[in-house]
């Protein structure tokens, strides 16, 4: 099916939730998956297991061993900051042109999905002069965009999406992933979304009890995928 791309409001949001919840909806279908997380900002390997990368590779079932997150996290950073930030900080700096490359390059060798997890939010800079959109812009595959229900989401949301329809970046599913202790319904918030949204589906994902990986929306998430590739390929 080619590629997808998570992006997020802003960072701690829920892409990593999403983008595993996703990983484990395919292979409990069957599906062939692969999962990248190419730039992470605030790494520290002495705690892999629980990074992004992590939880990533223990959604798609393999080991977190330092062989495995540079595959699918080659651009890593200490500092938990920006990416353009955390790179300046080691005296280094994100090639984009490389990045899109790397991602591009995984898409056409794996023989099924690859998802593909962005950094902080559509806005974040990964260099001097260009941001996750231009990375998404770029690769020109389907983007889920995660939201939170915390308060003050709602123009937060409108605002990325207002970015991503603005330089016509497909848009598979808006998906709001409820916010821990947040005093805002979940299925309010995603409500008031959707009147804004236009066509685009709005898919409520809430907090799991720990232990549990699965929930329809996932295959909600999956499926509003599914349907807006056929839909490119036409």
């Amino acid at each position: 099916m080619g590629g997808v791309f998570v992006t997020a409001t802003g960072t701690d949001i829920g892409k990593t939730f999403v983008s595993a919840g996703l990983v484990r909806h395919w292979r409990a279908a069957g599906q062939n998956v692969n999962a990248l997380k190419p730039v992470v900002s605030g790494f520290d390997p002495d705690v892999a297991a629980s990074s992004d990368s992590g939880v990533l590779l223990d959604a798609l079932g393999q080991s977190v061993t330092p062989q495995e997150i540079e595959r699918i996290s080659p651009w890593r950073f200490s500092a938990p900051l920006s990416p353009d930030m955390a790179a300046q900080r080691e005296g280094r700096r994100i090639d984009v042109d490389k990045l899109v490359s790397f991602c591009k390059s995984n898409i056409a060798t794996h023989d099924g999905i690859t998802l593909i997890e962005g950094v902080g939010g559509v806005m974040v800079p990964l260099d001097d002069e260009r941001t996750v959109l231009d990375w998404m812009m770029l690769l020109q595959i389907p983007v889920v965009l995660v939201a939170g229900s915390y308060l003050g989401t709602i123009s937060h949301t409108l605002t990325a999406l207002d970015a991503l329809l603005r330089w016509d970046i497909p848009i598979a599913a808006l998906v709001i992933s409820e916010t821990e202790g947040s005093g805002v319904p979940l299925d309010d918030t995603v409500a008031a979304i959707a009147r804004f949204a236009g066509r685009i589906e709005v898919i409520g994902v809430p907090r799991l009890p720990a232990g549990q990986t699965a929930h329809p929306a996932f295959g909600r998430i999956a499926d509003a995928i599914e349907g807006i590739a056929l839909r490119s390929d036409q």
